[in-house]
């Protein structure tokens, strides 16, 4: 059978049942996957001349082992591997720590590369890795996001494996006219120039081939849905206005104005027989669910269903909780469907369901699997939407008739961004807060003053409340210096000791876990909760009082924003606290711009601003759409432009049908076919 880019990636040798899994969870399960699985960054792996490195500098010495290599070990686990390189006829110390398997590689007498860290003073390199001497002169070395299962070895292997043997199979997709007005590369090369670069000029302009690719793509798809609104008759759904008005009455506050206008908005599309596609932005504590129950009531009333679809378990059971209180004196019958529902509850639920006796359904991603089916269903609507893909989004509206669809996100996105990124949807802002919330008063404080941060922590659970310390990573990293998680539990419960209960979540956790620690939290169980991001979104706990981020400056102002909305949902007064020692003044600028401002929406403008190319941890921009290379603020003006020539290729009668674009189509049939949005 001749090869395909839709391979399974376990076609590769090497790859085995367990090495699968572990690759699937880094979202590679066919070659295509591990081929556009690019780097996030390159080491610049050529030799330099020892007179022009700069003081810490990260550099490739190539010379002659000029003494035997001397392991020593010290402290527990550790140790020291030492030897000397002469290059001319100078003598450097050359020092790996924690290698000691190296030792078999270096001989006395053999040229050897190494690239390390420079130190000016000592004159001497702290190794990081060796480097086949024949490859030294031009090599550029390309550093993938790796995981504790796949190494970066591993994944550089696989890829080299996987081009070697499909290079020959691979086809632009991007038009030949398009490819020749922007001077791109053809799709072969630049894959190979993202993975194997010769030069830096290599590597951009391979990346910024790719990431016009990648635009464009996501923008065909975005065209794509946007026709089949424009194609298919939406629903009218006639709401019972009194009824509404009646049940907006009973809320126990006033709407402000903000909410009241995009209800509105809503309601009209709502009304009409065209197939709403509705982003709703609205800032922390705005307001948005309040919305989302209003207007899910009023298709609940013209006798259709609702569904509200959010990202994770946490969330969408507690959506449930507090919808089910908000309906509790109408005929609204709320249900919750997850992937942890047992499945003697999930059979007799999906019966409820189907009979129309469920008239608003809550839950994750289960929502849209297979045998989940309704009787009438009217509004669809995804909380937090950027964490759903274009796939799933469709795949939501194909359950009933074409469905309304209320997209919600906590993360503002400038205007224009917003319109350009989900092309397809019009936009509707809350941008006021409620009436009596209190703004989070936050301070930025350098690491070594982090014990008096904390001295003000202990004082704040003492009175009663509750705290969440959030830190970037999980477990220790020898490639970032940051706080993690599992360690600063250990440590805070011994600072705080036994009078506090110190909890840790994270990513890694199951399910179950996850909501036992969170269970425990509200309950006030645990009075300081440490935690990765999984928090960012949505938990709900009025009694927290203080979010303090360790690390603050390796995250972009919009995360910052959404873990500050963390607390400040009570009646106390609530604190967030920046640790943080930014390495430049564009770090500076973030950590003391979150000090003057808690408005999300100057917060985003402020970060298109500040952010150039890359990203914080390596993690796309939040609220935006996830890519693998283009960077959606950094990249905005390619992104704008990939959706103009998106427009106008599919406003051509036919375009399919044309030679130039035969790629393109047959890529976006495969892409969209599962959800049936084209033809």
């Amino acid at each position: 059978m001749a090869q395909q880019l839709s391979d399974a990636v376990a076609t590769l040798s090497g790859v085995g049942p367990t090495r699968q899994k572990a690759l699937a969870a880094l979202g590679i399960n066919t070659i295509a996957d591990l081929l556009t699985y690019y780097p996030f960054r390159y080491e610049d792996l050529q030799v330099k001349d020892v007179n022009e490195i700069a003081d810490q500098e990260k550099v490739t010495l190539k010379g002659t082992v000029a003494s035997e290599p001397v392991l020593a070990r010290f402290g527990r686990k550790k140790n020291r591997l030492n030897f000397r390189l002469l290059i001319d006829h100078d003598v450097y110390m050359v020092t790996f720590f924690n290698q000691p398997y190296l030792m078999k590689q270096i001989e006395t007498g053999q040229d050897l590369a190494v690239y390390g860290k420079w130190d000016a003073t000592r004159s001497s390199l702290t190794g990081m890795k060796i480097i086949n001497p024949n490859n030294a002169d031009s090599a550029f070395g390309s550093i993938y996001p790796a995981s504790k299962s796949v190494k970066q070895g591993t994944i550089q292997k696989l890829i080299k494996q996987a081009y070697d043997s499909y290079a020959p199979v691979i086809t632009d997709i991007v038009p030949e006219p398009l490819r020749a007005k922007y001077r791109l590369l053809p799709r072969r090369q630049m894959i190979h120039d993202m993975h194997f670069p010769a030069s830096q000029a290599d590597s951009t302009a391979a990346r910024r081939s790719a990431t016009y690719e990648e635009f464009l793509l996501f923008q065909m798809q975005m065209q794509a849905l946007k026709q089949s609104d424009a194609t298919t008759d939406g629903i009218a759904i006639a709401y019972d206005n009194s009824r509404l008005k009646a049940f907006i009455k009973t809320l126990p506050f006033e709407l402000t104005r903000a909410q009241k206008r995009v209800v509105n908005e809503i309601c009209l599309d709502l009304k009409s027989p065209k197939h709403m596609n509705r982003l709703l932005q609205g800032d922390v504590g705005s307001g948005k669910t309040i919305v989302a129950a209003i207007v899910m009531y009023a298709a609940i009333t013209a006798g259709y269903q609702a569904a509200l679809m959010a990202p994770t378990e946490i969330l969408a059971e507690q959506h449930a909780n507090n919808l089910a209180k908000v309906f509790a004196d109408t005929d609204v019958n709320v249900a919750l469907l997850t992937g942890a529902t047992k499945p003697a509850a999930r059979k007799t639920l999906l019966a409820a369901l189907a009979a129309g006796e469920i008239n608003l359904l809550i839950g994750t991603h289960a929502l849209i699997q297979d045998g989940v089916e309704y009787a009438n269903l009217g509004l669809v609507i995804t909380d937090e939407q950027h964490r759903f893909g274009v796939n799933q989004r469709a795949a939501f509206r194909q359950k009933g008739g074409q469905p309304d669809t209320l997209a919600m996100t906590a993360t503002p996105i400038p205007r224009t961004l917003a319109i350009t990124a989900y092309g397809e949807m019009d936009v509707s802002e809350i941008d006021e807060l409620p009436a009596g919330r209190q703004p989070i008063q936050t301070t930025w404080v350098r690491s070594n003053q982090a014990n008096s941060a904390l001295s003000f922590v202990h004082q704040q659970i003492d009175n009663g409340s509750q705290a969440y310390v959030v830190t970037p990573l999980i477990e220790e990293s020898e490639t970032l210096d940051v706080k993690n998680a599992e360690a600063l539990s250990a440590n805070l419960q011994e600072y705080f000791g036994s009078q506090v209960k110190v909890g840790l979540l994270h990513g890694r956790m199951k399910p179950e876990e996850k909501e036992a620690v969170m269970a425990a939290f509200k309950a006030n169980e645990i009075q300081l909760l440490v935690s990765t991001t999984v928090i960012e979104v949505g938990v709900d706990v009025k009694n927290a009082t203080i979010m303090m981020i360790y690390d603050a400056d390796r995250f972009g102002l919009a995360q910052l924003h959404q873990l500050r909305g963390r607390v400040g949902r009570g009646t106390k007064a609530s604190y967030c606290i920046l640790v943080a020692d930014p390495k430049n003044q564009q770090g500076i600028e973030r950590m003391q711009i979150m000090t003057k401002t808690t408005n999300g929406f100057v917060l985003a403008q402020k970060d298109l601003e500040l952010r150039g190319a890359g990203d914080v941890l390596g993690v796309k921009q939040s609220g935006m759409p996830a890519f693998k290379v283009g960077d959606p603020i950094a990249d905005l003006t390619v992104l704008q432009v990939a959706q103009q020539d998106a427009h106008a290729i599919v406003q051509r009668p036919n375009w399919q049908d044309e030679p130039e674009n035969h790629a393109l189509a047959t890529y976006l049939s495969a892409k969209l076919a599962a959800v049936g949005t084209l033809d």
